[in-house]
């Protein structure tokens, strides 16, 4: 699995799903689906030589909600409050309860509702000397805390699920059926997804099946938002190997899926009260491996309805990111987690815009008093109409340099332009402008 969080660590950035970082070590990766590799999608670990007693200086809470235009919400009691965001994860964190309270007491959080479940089955004891258990709770603590920063009032469901390491089908399916569970039984409005496997990876005909969740989500009768990660490696992503990347562009799925909104990552560069110093851009920390928000164009979905306005630039295919939030890990944000003994460490990667996306949406399921269902025609829909909601991204691009077999390579990305493109997509948000909009837009739409 490939997980969506970055976390920055001793010398070392570790990449799950679409995060910057290095390959995971041999043997860490798990197979799914008969060959596809699922990756924690883009989160990078980025600990100092040790992790901290104290926050180590990462964005906090208030930055990130401030530079996101929160507070007018906040303040009117726009909190998510009966809302729910579902948040799914392997094999979690045995500590994520403790974990969420000393965050929420250190940046004077309100303590939410938190319940987990195990719909796929019994999750196995956690071993801190499993990388993968311990990666997949790096994921899981930035998920739940930093989903909880932008809707303080939501209540969080994080739905475990038992990934066995050494299965040759796994994974993917059990995540269908925990998903297939929340949705049948009316558990959230929003889905939080930050893994993702390369489309190139999935055998013909492996994918398609899978897509169950989503199919049902969709439906008038449950109208659950689905949103995942982009993708921490730009214009390529991990092959089935984990250690070696495409050199050429792919993209990855779930977030591939035109039924899914696909989070991309942007770099946001702001003062002690949250104010950019500088315009929003694609999130792109070119390193030794590629490090970036993902962007392209998928080989197996042709292009949905709503891009048919941005056909110029997808042409015939489902086109990825749909919208981006912060992802850098030159402006990491602050977790706290303490499964592995440790403490305050710094994340980054679209396993961190995500969450934070999944939380705006509840505050507009909120306003809207409903579920929103899928969004992402609303999205194209408030950019074409230049809501102020929506706001453009002019700079920045997803190329990234790859440096393998005795080889450089550049994959060759996209810039980030005026008006929708395949690095940031149609922008991002200013949520006190677009939280409205959009729940007006589906209300409209009989949602």
């Amino acid at each position: 699995m490939r997980l969506g969080r970055a976390g920055i660590g001793v010398a070392a950035a570790i990449a799950l799903s679409g995060a910057v970082s290095l390959p995971p070590a041999a043997g860490t990766a798990e197979p799914a689906v008969a060959g596809a590799v699922i990756k924690i999608a883009p989160q990078i670990l980025i600990p100092s030589a040790h992790p901290s007693v104290n926050p180590p200086g990462g964005y906090t809470p208030a930055q990130i909600r401030a530079a996101y235009f929160l507070s007018p919400l906040l303040t009117n009691g726009i909190n998510g409050k009966g809302t729910t965001i579902a948040i799914v994860d392997s094999f979690g964190s045995p500590t994520i309860r403790k974990d969420l309270a000393v965050f929420d007491k250190t940046f004077k959080l309100p303590n939410p509702v938190l319940d987990i479940i195990h719909p796929a089955g019994a999750i196995p004891k956690f071993s801190p000397s499993n990388p993968n258990m311990d990666n997949w709770a790096d994921e899981t603590t930035l998920d739940v805390e930093w989903a909880h920063v932008m809707a303080p009032a939501a209540k969080i469901l994080l739905v475990e699920t038992p990934t066995s390491e050494n299965e040759g089908t796994s994974g993917f399916p059990q995540i269908v059926k925990a998903e297939e569970y929340v949705i049948a039984h009316h558990l959230a409005d929003v889905i939080s997804q930050s893994f993702g496997a390369t489309e190139e990876t999935f055998p013909k005909g492996t994918l398609r099946p899978l897509r169950g969740a989503y199919l049902a989500a969709a439906k008038p009768k449950y109208d659950v938002t689905v949103l995942g990660a982009s993708g921490d490696a730009g214009a390529t992503d991990l092959q089935t190997n984990m250690a070696l990347y495409y050199t050429h562009p792919v993209t990855s799925w779930p977030a591939s899926d035109p039924l899914v909104t696909s989070v991309g990552g942007l770099d946001l560069a702001l003062n002690g009260n949250g104010q950019r110093i500088r315009p929003d851009q694609v999130w792109n920390d070119q390193g030794p491996t590629p490090s970036a928000g993902g962007g392209g164009k998928s080989i197996i979905f042709s292009r949905p309805a709503f891009q048919n306005g941005v056909k110029s630039v997808v042409g015939t295919h489902r086109g990825v990111p749909d919208i981006s939030m912060s992802a850098s890990c030159s402006h990491a944000v602050d977790i706290y987690e303490s499964f592995d003994g440790g403490g305050w460490m710094l994340i980054c990667g679209t396993s961190e815009a995500t969450p934070l996306f999944a939380g705006v949406i509840a505050l507009a399921a909120q306003v809207a008093g409903h579920p929103l269902g899928p969004i992402n025609s609303f999205l194209y829909e408030m950019a074409a109409k230049h809501d102020p909601g929506i706001v453009d991204i002019t700079h920045g691009n997803n190329t990234v340099q790859v440096s393998q077999n005795g080889k450089n390579y550049t994959v060759r990305g996209w810039d980030a332009v005026p008006g929708y493109d395949l690095a940031s997509g149609v922008g991002t948000i200013d949520a006190k402008s677009f939280v409205a909009e959009l729940a007006a837009l589906a209300t409209k739409a009989g949602r």
